[in-house]
């Protein structure tokens, strides 16, 4: 565990060099590698066996043993890899990891690293460089790859509904809903920096006539007469006191047989017991370390503990669907709504 974060800088070195693009279905030599990368041959090669070591990659006999090629998992940092892990990669390795290596400071002072290292809050740094904040945006919709299906049967989209995104960023849920779905409409709702790669991908999914662009804040009010307001992986980055202000925003503009869906990792109240706890526990723990670090107040929370913040802002929770991986979708309406029974569809 103490050496843990040297296998994550392999790793995020590894997409930083592009090297699972290089080597694609081939098999390279190190020296070939290096001459592509521009990396000292010498130590290139001791980062390739140490990706081997980790499962990463694999030698390749048909070349003597001096070609390297791409296990299973090391197919998922190419590009093109469905749900790829490259643009996480290089959040971290660009972003993320400067903050994580204060986290003695954030526990001690109680104030996220992120703007101490950057001098602005997160979101402000994503929208002051285009490229990060495009990373960011493909890291996004590489999760919501892996919930998709999972969200599609644990909430009943049949319309025609009005969708409306919250924080919906650059409308990667919107265009798979909508594409899903063909009598509903949607309504994205975010900051002016967010918009125009939302508006490229709706046009280039033909589905700008059927989606509307709210330039706005949540923590101000919210677009009224939405069937479905959607979250996801938004309370996480607040405060208990801000999604308050969020979910009582939803509220306010639900139409009384509207719903509200969170979307979020909910953190199961037996994590943290011990490392045998498995894959989702470990997961749960450390997401809530990502963002105690990024965002102040910023949490991963329980099922219970998202239900009273719904309850909190006049919402009943309905139902709670949990996805591989951790994430849970809760889904709530209005309170002196019917209240449905049942388990996730």
């Amino acid at each position: 565990m103490i050496y843990g974060h040297v296998r994550s800088r392999a790793v995020c070195a590894a997409a930083e060099l592009g090297l699972a693009d290089m080597i694609g279905t081939g098999s390279p030599t190190a020296a070939e590698l290096a001459t592509a990368t521009g990396a000292d041959p010498a130590l290139l090669t001791r980062l390739l066996r140490a990706l081997v070591s980790f499962g990463v990659l694999c030698r390749e006999p048909e070349v003597g043993g001096e070609g390297y090629g791409l296990t299973p998992l090391g197919e998922t940092l190419r590009a093109d890899a469905p749900a790829s892990a490259l643009p996480t990669a290089l959040l971290v390795a660009t972003t993320m990891a400067p903050a994580w290596e204060r986290l003695t400071e954030v526990v001690r002072h109680g104030r996220p690293a992120f703007a101490d290292v950057f001098g602005v809050d997160f979101f402000s740094h994503l929208d002051g460089d285009p490229w990060l904040r495009g990373i960011f945006d493909r890291s996004q919709e590489s999760g919501l790859s892996l919930e998709l299906e999972g969200l599609l049967q644990a909430v009943d989209f049949t319309g025609p509904l009005t969708i409306v995104d919250v924080g919906g960023g650059d409308g990667a849920l919107l265009t798979r809903l909508l594409g899903e779905n063909r009598r509903s409409r949607g309504v994205l709702v975010d900051l002016v920096a967010a918009l125009p790669a939302a508006a490229r991908r709706l046009t280039d999914a033909g589905l700008a006539d059927r989606c509307e662009l709210v330039e706005g804040d949540f923590l101000t009010a919210l677009p009224p007469g939405g069937d479905l307001y959607l979250l996801r992986h938004i309370l996480h980055d607040w405060d208990d006191a801000s999604c308050h202000v969020v979910l009582r925003n939803c509220r306010r503009a639900m139409g009384p047989e509207a719903r509200v869906v969170v979307i979020d990792h909910l953190v199961d109240e037996a994590e943290g017991d011990g490392p045998d706890q498995g894959g989702d526990g470990q997961w749960g723990a450390l997401m809530d370390l990502y963002m105690m670090s990024l965002f102040a107040g910023g949490r991963e929370r329980t099922g219970e503990e998202v239900a009273d913040l719904l309850r909190g802002a006049g919402l009943t929770p309905v139902r709670t669907t949990p996805l591989p991986g951790g994430t849970g979708v809760m889904e709530a309406r209005a309170d002196g709504c019917p209240v449905e029974t049942g388990g996730a569809r």
